[in-house]
C-alpha cells in the first residue's frame, strides 16, 4: 500500500512537519478516545457478566461473539455506505453518538438487575456492528491528512494503545471498580457509563475533524465479493497459504479464552487491580512491535509466527499453574506475553498475507484474513470458551486450572501442526516501515 515508487516520489524530508500541529493533535485525541472507549468496558465485560449479571458460560460466550459479528458485518457498512455516500468523520460521529446511547442502556440494565437479560446481547450486538467500522474510519481519516503515512501514522496510532491503557488504569487504580468490594456492590456496571461518556465526547468531537470525503463514486459498482475480499480466495490454492489460513482460524480459538476470561479469572483468584495489571500486555505489545523487524530479518516468517503460537501455549500454562500469592509472577509473565502472542502472530500474519497477495489482491487478502480471525475464528472460540467454562464450573466455583490448560493444549497442537506442515522455502522479510504500516490494520 505504501511501498510503490509513485508514492515514495511524493515523500519529502519534511513530511512529518507538513501536517499541522492542530491536525496532529486532533488525530491523536481521536485515536486516544477510540481505543479508550473499547478498553473502558470490553476488558472487564466477562467480570461484569459473570459476577454482576450471573451469566453462565454459554451466555457469556454469546455476548462476546458480538465482536465477531461486528467484524463480519463491518465491511458492508464501510463498503456500501462510508466509502460511497458520506464523509468519514460525519459517519464516525453518528456511530459513536448512537453507541453512547447503547452503552448507557447496558449500564442501566446493570443498575436494575443481577440476572442476565437477553437485552444485553441485543444492545451489545448493535453496538459492535456500529463500533467495528469506526476502527477503519479512524485510519481513513488519519491517512487522508498524511503525506508520508508510514512515518507519520505510528506516532498517531500509538495514542490508541495509550487510550486503552489509561482506561484500564482508571478502572483499577482510580475508580477501583474491579476490587472485590466494588464487584460485589455491582459497580462494574460503571465501566459502561465511562465508555458511554467517552463515546458521546468522541461523537461530538468527530464533527470537528478534518474533512474526509467518500473515495468511491456513488454510482460505482461494488459487489459482495469486493467487500468481503472473496477474490483473495484464489490465494488458498497455494498450499502454504491455505495452511496459514487454517492456522489463523484455529489459533483464534485459544485467543478467545483470554479476552473472555482473563479479567474474571484474575479477579476471582484475588489478584489486586487486575484490569490495570492487564495493561502490561499493551505496554509490551508496543515493545515487541518494535522488535518484530529484527525477528523477521533474523528468523524469517515461519519461525517468527511459531514464536507467537508457542507463546499462547506458554501463557495459558502460566495461568493454569500460577496464583495470586507466591506464584503471582507467573500470571504477570503470562499477561506480558500478550505482546509476543499478538504481534508475532497477527502482525506477522498480515505482513505475510501482504507479501503473498500481490498488488491486485492486497486489500482483498487483508479483508479475508480479518474475516477468518476476528470473524470466524473468534466466533468459534468464544462459543467453545463458554462451553468449557460451564463444563468446569460447579456451584459457581470454576476450575480455572482446567479452563486454561485446554486453550494451552489447543495452541500447542496448532503450533505443532503448523511447524510440520508449513514448508515455505522462501523467507519472508519486511522493512520496518511495513511493520509500522501494519499497526493500522490491528486493533489491540
Amino acid at each position: 500500500m505504501f511501498k510503490n515508487s509513485t508514492f515514495k516520489l511524493s515523500i519529502t524530508n519534511h513530511s512529518i512537519i507538513d501536517m499541522k500541529l492542530t491536525t496532529r493533535l486532533q488525530l491523536s485525541v481521536m485515536m486516544f478516545l477510540e481505543f479508550f472507549i473499547w478498553g473502558a468496558w470490553f476488558v472487564t465485560l466477562g467480570t461484569f457478566l459473570l459476577n454482576n449479571l450471573h451469566a453462565n458460560g454459554p451466555q457469556t460466550g454469546t455476548v462476546f461473539s458480538t465482536q465477531s459479528w461486528g467484524a463480519i458485518i463491518a465491511p458492508f457498512i464501510i463498503g456500501l455506505i462510508a466509502d460511497r455516500y458520506f464523509n468519514a468523520e460525519k459517519i464516525m460521529g453518528i456511530l459513536h453518538l448512537v453507541g453512547a446511547i447503547l452503552l448507557y442502556q447496558v449500564y442501566r440494565i446493570g443498575a436494575v438487575t443481577d440476572v442476565y437479560p437477553p437485552a444485553v446481547f441485543i444492545y451489545l450486538l448493535i453496538y459492535m456492528i456500529l463500533f467495528m467500522p469506526t476502527l477503519a474510519l479512524v485510519n481513513s481519516i488519519s491517512f487522508n491528512q498524511m503525506n508520508n503515512p508510514e512515518k507519520e501514522f505510528p506516532s498517531i496510532r500509538v495514542w490508541g494503545t495509550i487510550g486503552w491503557i489509561v482506561a484500564g488504569l482508571l478502572i483499577s487504580f482510580v475508580f477501583l471498580w474491579d476490587s472485590k468490594a466494588s464487584i460485589s456492590a455491582g459497580l462494574m456496571r460503571n465501566t459502561f457509563l465511562l465508555g458511554a461518556i467517552a463515546s458521546a465526547v468522541l461523537g461530538i468531537f468527530s464533527f470537528t475533524l478534518p474533512k474526509t470525503p467518500p473515495k468511491i463514486a456513488k454510482d460505482a459498482k461494488v459487489t459482495v465479493s469486493d467487500i468481503l475480499g472473496l477474490d483473495a480466495l484464489k490465494l488458498l490454492k497455494n498450499k502454504n497459504f491455505l495452511i496459514f489460513f487454517i492456522a489463523s482460524i484455529l489459533i483464534c480459538i485459544p485467543l478467545a479464552f483470554y479476552y473472555q476470561y482473563a479479567n474474571p479469572f484474575l479477579s476471582n483468584i484475588g489478584v489486586s487491580n487486575p484490569t490495570g495489571k492487564m495493561t502490561i500486555g499493551q505496554w509490551l505489545e508496543i515493545l515487541f512491535l518494535l522488535a518484530l523487524p529484527i525477528f523477521f530479518k533474523k528468523f524469517g516468517f515461519k519461525k517468527t509466527i511459531l514464536f507467537g503460537m508457542i507463546a499462547w501455549a506458554i501463557r495459558y500454562a502460566l495461568f493454569a499453574y500460577g496464583n495470586a500469592g507466591s506464584l503471582s509472577f507467573m500470571l504477570i509473565i503470562g499477561i506480558a506475553l500478550h505482546g509476543i502472542c499478538y504481534d508475532f502472530f497477527f502482525v506477522s500474519g498480515q505482513i505475510y498475507t501482504d507479501a503473498k497477495a500481490g498488488e491486485k489482491y492486497k486489500s482483498a487478502a487483508q479483508g479475508l484474513i480479518t474475516l477468518a480471525t476476528y470473524g470466524i475464528g473468534m466466533l468459534i472460540g468464544f462459543e467453545i470458551a463458554g462451553l468449557i467454562k460451564d463444563t468446569y464450573t460447579t456451584a459457581d466455583v470454576t476450575n480455572w486450572k482446567m479452563l486454561w490448560i485446554i486453550p494451552s493444549a489447543i495452541a500447542l497442537v496448532v503450533f505443532i501442526l503448523f511447524a510440520v506442515s508449513f514448508k515455505d522455502k522462501v523467507g519472508t522479510t519486511t522493512p520496518a516501515e511495513n511493520v509500522q504500516e501494519d499497526i493500522a490494520l490491528n486493533p489491540l
